[in-house]
């Protein structure tokens, strides 16, 4: 109880010093580049709605621009691998709003993987 006592008191002196204290703070004046309008800001992106394939529920419904989803990568990647004339890099950035190089870059470094299963008779000989 007296260890509570001495936290709630006031110190007369210590309050006398904080009331000499006194702090102005104001935000710097706001600065307009004069760029012509040029280039103007825009706080929204340009979106656009996702391809949805079967994992519709669990996928985001838009995307920015130049962006692909994660069900809309797995499914470029399958397509080109399964029609690689239909599905050309060219088409595909087209289809998705990404930029050519990037789409070259995706489907160079990124390649989805294949599941085999083997007979049973040859899973004794290996």
């Amino acid at each position: 109880p007296e260890i509570e006592a001495e936290v709630r008191r006031k110190d007369a002196r210590l309050l006398s010093l904080l009331k000499d204290v006194y702090v102005e703070s104001r935000d710097p004046p706001a600065r307009v580049k004069d760029g012509g309008g040029e280039h103007l800001p825009s706080k929204l992106e340009e979106k656009r709605l996702t391809k949805l394939g079967h994992l519709g529920d669990l996928d985001v419904k838009k995307v920015s621009k130049g962006r692909i989803s994660i069900v809309e990568a797995l499914m470029l990647l399958n397509n080109h691998k399964l029609h690689p004339q239909t599905w050309t890099a060219e088409k595909i950035a087209v289809e998705y709003s990404l930029e050519l190089k990037d789409v070259h870059s995706l489907l160079e470094y990124f390649i989805p993987f294949t599941v085999q299963e083997f007979p049973k008779e040859t899973k004794k000989a290996i």
